[in-house]
């Protein structure tokens, strides 16, 4: 067990604050920050905050005290770092707002619903498909949506099958995305018109493959928008990367880096990674860059 441990020395309602954080995976920082007693609602996203008068106690349990600069850097080489302007956007705060504009004036927000999928997306076992991972698909099917001269259907099922994408995670390729679909039939049919509440489950099944119809652009933008994350900068692709080896912790290294070149080279065997004209504008020929460069990297 790795759990660190910063000095306190951030100021904040009269007393000084460290941070609390594993450079192994959050499931191991949320069961030590349980064992000592320390609220889930000091968990940010990727840390805890923990006033100093704890500090002592916490390096007795057995966290690790280092500098603030050693934790940081632990932290990003970790993959679990989540950057400044990502830890706000996905705030539930943040979220909910997202949510409840989902539903514009049309319906009444049903927010029991909004925060129940939000406990899903915050659950500790979660790597990569967190609540980080939400707000940046969401962002990904805004940007499209704007630059989209077509049309595909009512925004809001293109929103809600995102919400509800990754809402059952348990790391089970295809089953995830049905049982997730069963979730959003479940609790969208006393809210939708049957012929919504279907459309959002059919695309949420669509993540399992990202292989919509070349006429479903629907699909299509929910596709690309999952998929957004492989044409981001070099550094946050080496971060999502580290994510997903992460996910896979208990896979040894030679048996995951065979497995994992194999999904990323059938990948690059597309004529295209995105079936959007404005997906392969924004995204193409970065995310061919950076698969590859993954795929040397594995190989090696």
């Amino acid at each position: 067990m790795t759990v660190l441990v910063d000095p306190p020395s951030w100021p904040a309602h009269g007393t000084l604050w460290s941070h609390l954080v594993s450079d192994t995976s959050l499931d191991e920082l949320h069961r030590f920050a349980g064992a000592v007693g320390i609220a889930r609602r000091a968990f940010d996203l990727d840390h805890y905050d923990v006033p100093a008068s704890r500090y002592d106690e916490l390096v007795a349990s057995g966290a690790v005290p280092v500098g603030g600069r050693d934790l940081a850097r632990r932290l990003v080489a970790s993959g679990l770092r989540v950057p400044g302007r990502d830890r706000r956007a996905a705030k539930d705060a943040a979220l909910l707002g997202r949510w409840s504009a989902v539903w514009a004036s049309e319906h009444p927000a049903p927010l029991e619903l909004g925060r129940s999928l939000l406990d899903r997306w915050h659950e500790p076992h979660r790597t990569y498909h967190d609540a980080a991972h939400l707000t940046f698909v969401l962002d990904s099917l805004d940007q499209l949506l704007a630059e989209s001269p077509g049309t595909a259907g009512p925004p809001r099922t293109l929103h809600l099958a995102l919400w509800f994408h990754d809402a059952v995670h348990d790391g089970v390729a295809g089953d995830d995305e049905k049982r997730s679909a069963a979730l959003a039939v479940e609790s969208l049919t006393p809210l939708l018109e049957p012929i919504d509440v279907a459309e959002v489950a059919r695309l949420v099944r669509l993540t399992a493959t990202h292989d919509p119809d070349a006429a479903d652009l629907a699909g299509a933008l929910v596709c690309d928008a999952d998929l957004a994350i492989l044409g981001t900068s070099s550094d946050r692709y080496a971060r999502y990367a580290r994510q997903v080896r992460a996910k896979y912790a208990h896979v040894p290294d030679d048996v995951f880096a065979s497995a994992r070149a194999e999904v990323l080279e059938t990948l690059l065997t597309r004529p295209a990674l995105y079936r959007t004209d404005q997906g392969r504008r924004a995204w193409e020929a970065r995310a061919r860059a950076n698969v590859g460069a993954e795929i040397a990297a594995l190989r090696r």
